[in-house]
């Protein structure tokens, strides 16, 4: 591999898995919802494209097919939570258990490859392809979250008492939000698989952690002002996870086989520095208040000398 080429996959990558991140980022950041169905819903979005572009329907349809069975995952869990009175991870564990036997239904085997067949990056380069949909994907997704019932799942997150007290529906927003989150997910899995040529069983194991890793350095990197700024950074951590991912990688003593090990280093990384940096601005400040305070008492000592 060239010096450059890695840096241009690694970008592809995080491209690739951006709309993971920005799945993950709904359930954690803006519902509040610890949701393990993920693990289950990227494979489920592979599984699915890949059985149907084996069997001949167009690529489009096949990733929109995807995406959709995504949308259902997360509504299951979604109604195991409200309606079933199910603890939220619970009912991502039991989902996501439940999507490994489903998966492995739609799949027939453990791994179904596309190689040689049609697919979205036939004739046109990811590289090219994945930006244009990651900007559609961000456009919609922002407009949705300011819309009223994307302001309410917002509010949900926030305060589910509160926006309870005015009316709104708090179960049909979570359900709307999880169902949404593992649509994207499934969406990553969708495109993954055709880029890659093939769906397997375990596709899927360890997303949520990409997931998290992904936004809490996005949020580390870049900071959340506002929506569309936390949008936008979930997507660009999720290209530098994977640029530092492939730098490790590169690292002569480390191993493919080490890639969960480097993950679970990037994401301790990642949630000790912003911690370390509040609490180093906070002594800094207590100090200078401190200085302060002494600086005006030595004066007022002063004064009543005089």
């Amino acid at each position: 591999m060239s010096d450059s080429s890695w840096i241009w996959g690694s970008v592809e990558s995080g491209l690739l898995y951006a709309f993971m991140a920005l799945g993950v980022y709904i359930t954690f950041r803006i519902l509040d919802f610890p949701d393990l169905t993920v693990d289950g819903s990227f494979t489920t979005g592979a599984a699915i494209t890949g059985v149907m572009i084996t069997n001949g329907y167009s690529p489009i349809m096949a990733t929109f097919a995807g995406f959709a069975g995504g949308l259902v995952a997360g509504a299951c869990t979604g109604l195991l939570h409200t309606k079933g009175k199910i603890n939220g991870l619970m009912s991502g564990i039991l989902m996501m258990i439940a999507l490994y036997s489903i998966n492995l239904r739609i799949l027939g085997k453990p791994n179904v490859s596309i190689y040689g067949m049609d697919s979205i990056f036939t004739s046109v380069k990811p590289l090219i392809i994945v930006p244009i949909i990651a900007i559609i994907v961000l456009g919609l997704l922002n407009r949705f979250l300011y819309s009223d019932l994307g302001l309410a799942l917002r509010a949900t997150g926030d305060n589910e008492r509160m926006i309870r007290s005015f009316g709104a529906n708090t179960d049909f927003t979570k359900i709307v939000g999880i169902s949404l989150s593992n649509g994207l997910v499934a969406l990553s899995g969708a495109l993954i698989a055709q880029q890659s040529s093939f769906a397997a069983i375990d596709g899927g194991v360890g997303m949520i952690v990409i997931g998290l890793a992904s936004v809490i350095i996005g949020e580390a990197v870049f900071g959340a002002r506002n929506v569309i700024h936390h949008t936008i950074s979930v997507v660009l951590g999720s290209i530098i996870y994977r640029i530092v991912v492939a730098l490790a990688l590169r690292v002569e003593w480390l191993e493919a086989s080490d890639m969960k090990l480097i993950t679970a280093i990037i994401v301790i990384i990642a949630l000790v520095l912003p911690s370390t940096r509040r609490v180093y601005k906070q002594k800094k400040m207590a100090k200078k208040r401190s200085a302060e305070i002494l600086h005006v008492g030595q004066k007022k000592t002063m004064g009543g000398e005089v």
